[in-house]
């Protein structure tokens, strides 16, 4: 599952993570970001780091990260985002991401 990424845990869950790690940025009255969460799931479920953000409980970290448009998925390497995508992104391009 992927975990519920918070104020108090992304720096240690995310900025200090020694694997990459994808963050979603989601809200549950977004249709594409509905459609996103399975794919989203099915990378946690294969052992990728993966986070999510609901901006509604956080919009302090959506605003942190400058997010404008939901889904917004980010891929941080190092402590670093190195990836934005932007909408519905399909899960072979995100597989890609983290292993690249």
């Amino acid at each position: 599952m992927a975990k519920v990424l918070t104020a108090e845990n992304f720096e240690a869950e995310v900025l200090k993570s020694e694997k990459p790690v994808l963050v979603d940025f989601w809200a549950t009255w977004c249709g594409p970001c509905r459609r996103q969460g399975p794919i989203i799931e099915e990378l946690a479920e294969q052992g990728y780091a993966v986070g999510k953000v609901d901006v509604d409980e956080q919009p302090a970290l959506a605003q942190q990260f400058q997010v404008m448009s939901i889904p917004t998925l980010l891929v941080f390497k190092g402590g670093q985002e190195v990836k934005r995508l932007v909408g519905l992104t399909p899960k072979d391009t995100l597989v890609k991401l983290l292993e690249g």
